[in-house]
């Protein structure tokens, strides 16, 4: 009789879980938020020192010029139809500043955690806003020249992975070469600290279009950190 209690005392404790057997109430602990758990800290405000690709971005290339794009012949198409005149007549002067362009216009960024699941990117190039959302996110609304953006931390790399869709259709270069809006935008964005104390943030944009491109777009864009918003110069969209 006093072995079968045994057995079946011994039976009951094994189905209690460990961290109630150790006194901790038997719930697992919550996951981190993607703030706590970030392996690295971007926020703060940086710069682009342009270095890749100066003639096209820090000068509006002429028409046609499409060199570096993947193109098709529908892509070149459109894009030799470009018009900015008439895209400031349709109110669509951002078209160049959408999530496959904007890290590659010269400017600055103003990064923020907008909550501990949220990271928000701020340029003042195109006074545009990303939404970078970890974890459970909500469900994408109309497009945007953003899109929606799901973010995750890759804590072997130390990087942050971004993968955007949700488009509206624009320009991967200020001169009409076009994405489409079936576009997926995935981007990794490493920290690196040089010898000097220098911190340097470099994003490394891919972009798939089915629609106008041969291939995909890979770029590299490179962001100094900066000490404060001084220089911080909000700027309207521009179509040329």
């Amino acid at each position: 009789m006093r072995r079968a209690l045994l057995v079946a005392l011994c039976a009951v404790f094994a189905s209690v879980p460990l961290d109630a057997q150790r006194g901790r109430g038997g719930g697992a602990a919550p996951p981190a938020t993607a703030r706590a758990a970030a392996p690295i800290d971007i926020t703060g405000y940086w710069v682009s020192p342009i270095t890749e690709d100066w003639k096209y971005r820090m000068v509006t290339p002429k028409k046609g010029v499409f060199d570096a794009v993947p193109l098709n012949a529908e892509g070149r198409k459109v894009g030799e139809s470009w018009d900015p005149a008439r895209d400031d007549a349709a109110g669509e002067q951002c078209r160049a500043y959408g999530a496959p362009a904007i890290m590659r216009i010269p400017g600055r960024l103003h990064i923020t955690w907008q909550d501990d699941q949220t990271m928000k990117v701020e340029t003042d190039a195109g006074t545009q806003t990303r939404l970078l959302q970890f974890g459970a996110a909500s469900a994408p609304g109309e497009p945007g020249w953003q899109g929606h953006s799901t973010a995750q931390w890759n804590i072997a790399g130390r990087s942050l992975k971004v993968v955007t869709s949700n488009l509206r259709a624009g320009y991967v270069r200020k001169n009409g070469a076009p994405y489409s809006a079936k576009t997926v935008v995935t981007e990794y964005w490493d920290l690196n600290t040089m010898p000097n104390g220098d911190r340097f943030l470099t994003i490394t944009t891919k972009v798939d279009d089915p629609v106008y491109f041969t291939r995909p777009m890979q770029t590299s864009s490179d962001f100094k950190k900066l000490a404060d918003a001084a220089g911080w110069n909000p700027t309207p969209c521009s179509s040329r």
